[in-house]
């Protein structure tokens, strides 16, 4: 369909009355092309985020940093996290795709480790612009090591990540994670500054 097609197709979904409201100038509805790429986008163009964290005890941290993406303009925000905190952030709200993917030690089943939740996770990075580290993570070993792994992944494919909260414990402890990173963010306060410092 040609530009003028769609706009006269825009136009007829306007309710009839309106022009009358306006006084006829429907000039106010002049549709620009910057407007109708943003009416025919696809979904994920505007952003795809992932925030990684939320264990059991800790849900409204990885809720708010995905919602925040949302409201900034992200039209995908992923949260990844413990099943535990998954039941609760779903309940939070229907924006957010929630995948309980990781697991802290103690819920680990049967078959599961850390090798295989870590490529769980590490295989969604290629389908995402950015990703948060560490909003309600929680300092269990094996959530941290996951989050470590996919670190250095994204390292790998070059997406840029954010480190915050309980992720800030990782590059403490294992600075070279980061060292060199050009796509990355850490957002301490500041004691986690003071421990972060140390730790160079």
């Amino acid at each position: 369909a040609s530009r003028k097609e769609i706009i006269n197709k825009i136009y007829k979904i306007i309710p009839p009355m309106l022009e009358s409201f306006h006084k006829g100038n429907l000039s106010l509805f002049k549709i620009s092309n910057k407007s109708l790429k943003l009416l025919f986008r696809v979904t994920g163009q505007l952003g795809r985020v992932a925030v990684i964290g939320g264990s059991e005890d800790y849900t409204g941290a990885p809720y708010f940093s995905g919602m925040a993406s949302a409201k900034l303009g992200a039209d995908m925000s992923h949260v990844i996290c413990e099943p535990g905190a998954g039941q609760v952030i779903k309940t939070y709200s229907p924006n957010l795709m929630v995948h309980p993917y990781m697991r802290q030690s103690k819920n680990m089943k049967e078959g599961e480790n850390i090798d295989n939740i870590s490529k769980t996770v590490t295989d969604m990075l290629s389908r995402l612009h950015v990703v948060v580290i560490g909003p309600g993570l929680g300092r269990d070993e094996a959530m941290q090591e996951t989050c470590a792994r996919v670190i250095q992944e994204a390292r790998k494919q070059g997406i840029p990540f954010i480190v915050d909260a309980d992720g800030l414990f990782i590059i403490q402890n294992r600075p070279e994670l980061v060292q060199g990173c050009t796509e990355c963010i850490l957002t301490p306060n500041i004691v986690e500054f003071g421990r972060l410092a140390k730790a160079q």
